[in-house]
């Protein structure tokens, strides 16, 4: 069976000047695989290689077998991707439920109302926090709602792969706690998901495996737990004494 979604010796960057060296992810279909790493590692740059907001300069991208690196991120996410940016991804002046309405018809603009009604109550089963909060305006959220409205909007789409940008960033602990609670009910779905997280405790144990960036280049890769326990994690890049961070 081929991979949900294959890397192989990725290398991509700005003007000219690569910023990932030779990356290689294979995630098999109803996986989970987060990304961690310091700041400056690559990590945003390798989701929109992946999504299709990057060019690439060497190397190879593949969905369900389907090469897709000549592809734009229009024609990927028609083939089961749906991402979520870490900013602007949601419209503030629209409703809750003119967001989701918005996720469904940007790839359903002609299946009937009845279809959309059934996914939009599979979704808020997903989110129930927001059930209660369709007409009410996206941009008078809390942070974490407006998150988990981004999130719905883009399982709307009834995506295959869902790719995430640093969900809990700028989440109170009590708010990111709330949202990987809906993401641990995204995975038990069965979808595949790959994400890049700034705090390793809530990354790592919503996934299967995890990858450890650095420098553009893949330096530890193991299932989750294993990572979480790895010294290496921060002996090797953050110069600490063991124990896990909250963040990288």
């Amino acid at each position: 069976m081929s991979a949900a979604l294959s890397l192989q010796r990725l290398h991509a960057g700005y003007a000219g000047k690569d910023i990932l060296h030779g990356v290689d992810i294979e995630l098999e279909a109803g996986g989970a695989l987060t990304v961690v790493g310091p700041n400056g590692s690559g990590k945003s740059t390798l989701l929109k290689a992946v999504v299709g907001l990057l060019p690439l300069s060497r190397g190879s991208i593949a969905l369900s077998g389907k090469p897709v690196e000549a592809l734009n991120a229009l024609a990927r996410s028609r083939l089961g991707l749906a991402y979520v940016p870490q900013e602007r991804n949601v419209f503030a002046n629209l409703t809750v439920g003119d967001n989701l309405r918005l996720g469904w018809e940007f790839l359903h603009p002609r299946m009937e109302i009845s279809a959309r009604r059934d996914r939009l109550d599979y979704v808020l089963q997903l989110f129930p926090e927001i059930r209660d909060r369709l007409a009410a305006s996206a941009g008078l959220l809390s942070g974490g709602q407006r998150q988990m409205v981004a999130i719905a909007s883009a399982l709307m789409q009834t995506p295959s792969l869902l790719v995430l940008d640093e969900p809990s960033a700028g989440l109170s602990p009590r708010n990111a706690a709330l949202l990987f609670e809906s993401i641990a009910r995204i995975r038990a779905t069965g979808i595949t998901l790959l994400m890049i997280e700034q705090n390793v405790k809530l990354g790592l144990a919503a996934a299967d495996h995890g990858l450890v960036l650095v420098a553009g280049q893949v330096r530890l890769l193991a299932p989750a737990q294993e990572l979480l326990a790895d010294d290496r994690l921060h002996r090797l890049y953050l110069g600490t004494q063991p124990g896990v961070p909250e963040t990288l």
